[in-house]
């Protein structure tokens, strides 16, 4: 006789189901495709593959660029090494060595988070991050993207803006004070980046998190603007600046040797 539970249909998640389908369409696709032909692969409605694309896009697993989809770094993530997070989808062949290969290598020999990040199509976008459970990672409880004037990696790449492009950042994301130590208007955080002295680090205390401090340095990569970061909690911020020196050293030694890519 055979028993209930060895004859039970397993319950079944039909959203799931199709946006996985769809997750696998975009992967087919090494440069992306847009809504329509997805959902003709899927086999999916085209309002309701648009609706999971979106959902997908929003939680990491696809980005959407100049109206294609593509794999995103939670997508990446999924088969990424222990403390290495992309944000970046990952080429394939043979290549230089990759940004996230990079902050892997820094956080094991200094110790400490390192971030990447770069300013693309008006954005602060973060593409990488390299930590380990006893080091973690600066959480990201304030969008990053629309937070640029509280954390050192932000303000490390508006100081690299033109003023136009500056002031248009400033204007679709307004400065306004997370923590006690925060800069509290755009005066001041206009007047702060223009101090600034050409390639230095830049230090950010609790702007961003109570209790963590972070330190941040421009990396000249062709046309793009980008920027490394460590992060270190309060208690240990006398690791701060010669961590940064550190890395620093170590990023200037990669660019001489041209064997650094950073992709966007």
């Amino acid at each position: 006789m055979t028993t209930a539970s060895s004859t039970a249909v397993p319950t079944l998640i039909g959203s799931v189901q199709r946006a996985l389908r769809l997750l696998e369409a975009v992967g087919a696709y090494r440069d992306g495709a847009p809504a329509k032909q997805l959902a003709r692969q899927a086999g999916l409605p085209l309002p309701t593959a648009y609706h999971l694309l979106r959902t997908l896009a929003h939680e990491g697993y696809l980005r959407r660029e100049n109206g294609v989809f593509r794999l995103g770094a939670a997508a990446a993530n999924l088969t990424a090494a222990p403390g290495l997070r992309s944000r970046a989808v990952p080429e394939t062949g043979d290549r230089p060595a990759s940004v996230a290969d990079s902050l892997g290598h820094w956080r094991d020999i200094i110790g400490v988070p390192v971030y990447c990040a770069v300013y693309c199509d008006g954005e602060i976008e973060v593409i990488a991050v390299a930590d380990v459970p006893d080091a973690p990672a600066a959480e990201e409880w304030a969008s990053f993207r629309e937070t640029g004037h509280a954390h050192a990696i932000g303000q490390c790449l508006l100081a690299q803006l033109d003023e136009k492009a500056r002031e248009d950042h400033l204007d679709r994301h307004p400065v306004r004070p997370l923590t006690r130590y925060s800069v509290r208007d755009r005066a001041a955080l206009l007047e702060r980046l223009r101090t600034l002295r050409r390639g230095e680090p830049v230090i950010e205390r609790q702007e961003y998190t109570l209790g963590t401090v972070c330190a941040a340095i421009p990396v000249t990569a062709g046309a793009t603007i980008a920027a490394m970061a460590i992060s270190v909690p309060l208690d240990r911020e006398e690791r701060l600046l010669p961590a940064v020196e550190q890395l620093r050293g170590e990023v200037a030694s990669l660019l001489r040797s041209f064997v650094f890519s950073i992709s966007i």
